[in-house]
């Protein structure tokens, strides 16, 4: 698993292959496993893979450029009703991480495009999709075949972690 974690980069090139349906469901199995808040669970999907949707991401979200080129769009998304103290942010964060991990070890390219807190790419997005009352978007992760490979960084700092005491 470290592995996946390590080699995991943001993915803004893609090919314009399909993935197969059983992917995009792994990539959403995953998603559903994230840690929740009292397991509420907040967390809704909406898969975008219509090419008009996708087209029309980047007039909302100024750094999306790539996902009309991506196979698909997985808009994570929080039923703020079911949430725990108004830890669906967190819920949703960590659902929106494990859909790119599963994206990495399928062999598929991924990148998180945040939508919360930013109210401009809500807005955008609620117009878009039709969301309804009640239901918020988080965060927006464009996949399909890389079409890329960024080189990994050595991201290890002795100098952040601390041992017992600050």
């Amino acid at each position: 698993m470290l592995d996946v974690i390590i080699r995991r980069r943001s993915i803004r090139k893609y090919r314009r292959d399909p993935v197969p349906r059983k992917m995009v469901l792994d990539m959403l199995e995953g998603a559903m496993y994230a840690p929740s808040a009292s397991n509420r669970q907040p967390w809704r999907f909406l898969v975008m893979e219509d090419r008009k949707l996708l087209e029309a991401v980047p007039g909302f979200h100024p750094h999306a450029s790539m996902v009309p080129e991506a196979a698909g769009c997985i808009a994570v998304c929080a039923d703020t009703t079911l949430s725990h103290s108004g830890m669906w942010i967190q819920d949703c964060a960590a659902a929106t991480q494990n859909i790119l991990l599963v994206a990495e070890s399928l062999g598929l390219g991924a990148v998180w495009l945040g939508v919360h807190p930013r109210e401009d790419r809500i807005t955008g997005f609620k117009a878009l999709v039709q969301l309804p009352p009640g239901v918020e978007p988080f965060s927006l992760v464009a996949f399909g075949w890389p079409d890329e490979k960024p080189e990994t960084p050595d991201r290890w700092d002795d100098s952040k972690v601390h041992w017992n005491r600050w």
